[in-house]
């Protein structure tokens, strides 16, 4: 991973769940939790999902904002908030260029099969805009609690 601690994070634009145009570098001034999931309404990325929603009053009181971002649409993603009342947005990131920047995609393997696909990375982006921190391949479940932890 060439990115690091330090870092000035990557900007993008993006739509989000309901088709508002997210951009990273109008987010100065708050922290911002990036977390990048493979697929809407998967047991995984749902048991994430859910924990930073459960978290989620705590996360605001620290001035943090979370994003979850994957290659689905916002179609998918408004299913996916409204079936687990999700109160962050879903980033559209349908041609994986935010997650390419963020070196969260590329080669994957299951069941002996190779795809292209979204790695479970997440990255804090300080107040600055500056990466704060970065989890590499991070366990689904625990993953929000230890987040919240860190900030």
């Amino acid at each position: 991973m060439n990115l690091k601690v330090g870092d000035i994070a990557p900007d993008f634009s993006v739509p989000d769940t309901h088709g508002n145009l997210v951009t990273l570098s109008s987010l100065k001034g708050q922290r911002v939790v990036l977390y990048f999931y493979p697929r809407d309404n998967t047991p995984g990325c749902t048991k994430e999902a859910c924990g930073f929603r459960d978290h989620y009053a705590q996360f605001q009181a620290k001035n943090t904002l979370i994003f979850g971002v994957s290659t689905d649409d916002a179609k998918s993603h408004q299913n996916f908030t409204e079936k687990f009342k999700l109160p962050f947005p879903l980033l559209c990131d349908v041609d994986a260029q935010v997650a390419t920047a963020y070196e969260s995609y590329g080669q994957k393997k299951f069941m002996g099969k190779e795809y292209m696909g979204i790695f479970r990375n997440t990255f804090v982006i300080d107040p600055d805009g500056k990466i704060e921190k970065v989890y590499l391949a991070v366990k689904a479940e625990p993953h929000p609690a230890q987040v919240l932890a860190d900030i």
